[in-house]
C-alpha cells in the first residue's frame, strides 16, 4: 500500500522531490530498538526491507504481539498522535532499511499530500483489525489452531521470525511452539 502512494507521488516529479526530503532513509542493525515502552513516539516508520516487532514486558517477559515487514508502516500510533507514552516497544528483528519520518514533518504530509492522509487512515483501519482478530483468537482458538492459521495466512512469520517471538506472540511457551510444530 505504501508503495501505491509513493508511485502516486512519484509522477508528480515537484511533488516527489518535496515529499523526499521529508522521508529519512536509515539502515539499521539486527535487535535495534526504535522505541522503548515508556517514551513518547515522535517517529512513525515505513519498511523497505527487514522486519520489524513491537513487544512489551509483563513481569520482566517479552510479550511480541505484531510483526511488520516490506511495505508495512510502523509506529506506536497512539504514543505518535496523543504525545503519551508507549504502552510498547519496536525493534527489528534482522537487519533492515527503514524511511523514517517526524512528527512535524508527517503533520506537513498530511497537509501537502491529501492521498496521503487517506492511505495513513486506511493503513490505521488494517492495524485495529489485525488487533482484533489476534484478541479474538486469543480467546476463541487453540495454540494449534493459533499456530496453524499463522502458517496458512502470515507464512513470512514462520519463515522468517525467530521461533522464541512466534511462541510469544501465539501466547505459549517455546517448549509448547515445539510440541505442536512436532505433532505435525
Amino acid at each position: 500500500m505504501f508503495e501505491q502512494l509513493l508511485n502516486t507521488i512519484k509522477r508528480d516529479n515537484p511533488k516527489w522531490a518535496q515529499f523526499q526530503d521529508l522521508l529519512i532513509e536509515r539502515q539499521i542493525a539486527a535487535k535495534t530498538i526504535l522505541l522503548n515502552e515508556g517514551e513518547i513516539s515522535t517517529y512513525a516508520h515505513v519498511i523497505k526491507k527487514g522486519c520489524l516487532r513491537e513487544w512489551f514486558n509483563k513481569d520482566g517477559k517479552e510479550i511480541t504481539f505484531q510483526f511488520f515487514f516490506e511495505g508495512q508502516a510502523v509506529a506506536s500510533i497512539d504514543s505518535f498522535l496523543s504525545n503519551q507514552p508507549s504502552l510498547y516497544t519496536i525493534e527489528s528483528i534482522e537487519p533492515s532499511i527503514i524511511y523514517s519520518i517526524s512528527k512535524v514533518k508527517f503533520e506537513e504530509i498530511n497537509q501537502l499530500f491529501p492521498e496521503f492522509k487517506e492511505k495513513f487512515q486506511e493503513l490505521m483501519y488494517q492495524r485495529f483489525k489485525s488487533y482484533a482478530n489476534l484478541f479474538l483468537s486469543r480467546i476463541k482458538d487453540s495454540p494449534k489452531e493459533r499456530y496453524e492459521d499463522l502458517i496458512q495466512n502470515n507464512p513470512q512469520i514462520i519463515k522468517r521470525v525467530p521461533q522464541h517471538y512466534i511462541a510469544s506472540y501465539l501466547g505459549i511457551t517455546p517448549t509448547s511452539l515445539s510440541r505442536i510444530r512436532n505433532r505435525k
